[in-house]
């Protein structure tokens, strides 16, 4: 912007009393001790709960992150189906359930719902202590329990990288972006090329009569 005609020019003074108003993190290495406290007090409220819930594997949006795996936020209606599991009980149980993520593939429907089976068979499900049952709790001393889910049941790679090979004569020949465009216009024309042959059958039919 400039400026125009014989008027005062701007001196504005817009750094008065900045260090008021300076943001430090001088209470890092504390805000550390009372997250890893607040961990620990979790962990030691959840008794042998695990710390996270199971999450499903799902695949990254885009074409630059889709081959990758990642945990999602919950398991569909339909894996829980494959898995024998009602939504009730998912829920009871430490599983969350999402109503929006569709399920794309068979791929990807069975790999969670395995998921769901291996977790269904090491769980342990411990009633809540009552006067009645007090007497009938089981002895879980000397079961080995693991506090992390993601430890226990990994998210798989998401594709396998091929080892290095030679190129074979035949890949030499072919042309991959002819064959590509091939395909492409064959699936184009596909619709009017069933249109013509449905009318010359019509054609030949009307002829015969």
């Amino acid at each position: 912007m400039g400026f125009r005609h014989n008027n005062l020019l701007h001196n504005n003074h817009f750094h008065k009393d900045w260090q008021r108003r300076v943001r430090v993190w001088f209470d890092q290495a504390g805000r550390k001790k009372s997250r890893r406290n607040a961990r620990a007090a979790k962990a030691a409220a959840l008794g042998m709960r695990p710390l996270q819930p199971l999450r499903p594997a799902v695949r990254g949006q885009t074409l630059k992150y889709n081959t990758k795996l990642r945990q999602g936020r919950g398991f569909t209606i339909e894996e829980l189906k494959a898995a024998g599991i009602r939504k009730v009980e998912a829920l009871s149980i430490g599983i969350p359930v999402d109503h929006r993520r569709k399920n794309r593939s068979e791929e990807g429907l069975k790999l969670n719902a395995d998921r769901l089976k291996a977790y269904k068979e090491r769980l342990i499900v411990v009633p809540r202590p009552t006067k009645q049952n007090k007497q009938k709790m089981p002895d879980l001393s000397s079961v080995a329990t693991t506090r992390t889910t993601i430890e226990a049941f990994p998210i798989p790679a998401g594709t396998t990288p091929e080892a290095p090979r030679a190129i074979t004569a035949e890949e030499k020949e072919s042309n991959a972006f002819r064959t590509l465009r091939m395909a492409r216009a064959i699936h184009r024309h596909e619709g009017a090329r069933q249109a013509r042959q449905a009318k010359r059958e019509e054609e030949a039919a009307n002829a015969k009569k």
